[in-house]
């Protein structure tokens, strides 16, 4: 059944890829050793694969008041309570690298408010898991709770546009079928071996 889902719908190949997307994939396969599945799911679609990584480098590569761990703490905790496997496990990786913590991915995506967090972290996860879940109710106080904490009101549209962004991420991996890389599971739990 995994396998069926997988190939709901089917994945580019270079050679049918326009070269600015050929070359941004290939990049990533030589610093990574693979490449992710949502490269070659998306670039079936060139002008949306661009859309999407504009966006997503916009709001995940900038400089911020939230670190690149904490972009990805709000990836994984909202993708969690999505239901989405490929981002729980794609960038539960990524998280746990940068936060250097083995269990945090696994805690954020299964009960985050259970998870090792600070009270800074506590702040920024709630806003985001607000947004991901239930945006109509946010108010006033959200933003002052925030604050409390030390964001910005940058820093709060920050958080908030990433649980959006990837809620979208979240229903087409859903959609589309897309299964996490077996790499992904690995990364960051163990130390890596060095050559």
């Amino acid at each position: 059944m995994t396998e069926k889902a997988a190939d709901r719908y089917p994945v580019a190949t270079l050679d049918e890829m326009p070269g600015d997307i050929r070359d941004r994939i290939l990049a990533v396969q030589e610093k990574s050793g693979f490449v992710p599945a949502v490269f070659l799911k998306l670039a079936r679609r060139p002008d949306e694969f661009r859309a999407f990584f504009a966006y997503h480098d916009a709001l995940m590569l900038r400089e911020s008041g939230l670190s690149k761990g904490e972009k990805e703490m709000i990836v994984v905790a909202t993708s969690g309570a999505n239901g989405c496997l490929y981002c729980v496990v794609a960038h539960g990786a990524i998280a746990r690298i940068y936060q250097k913590d083995p269990l945090i991915a696994d805690q954020l995506a299964t009960n985050w408010r259970k998870a090792n967090l600070s009270p800074r972290q506590r702040a920024m996860i709630a806003f985001a898991m607000k947004v991901a879940l239930r945006s109509s109710e946010i108010e006033d106080g959200d933003f002052d709770e925030l604050r409390r904490h030390g964001f910005s009101d940058e820093d709060a549209w920050d958080i908030g546009a990433i649980a959006a962004f990837f809620a979208l991420s979240n229903r087409m991996a859903n959609m589309s079928g897309m299964m996490p890389n077996p790499e992904f599971y690995l990364m960051g739990r163990v130390p890596r071996q060095k050559s």
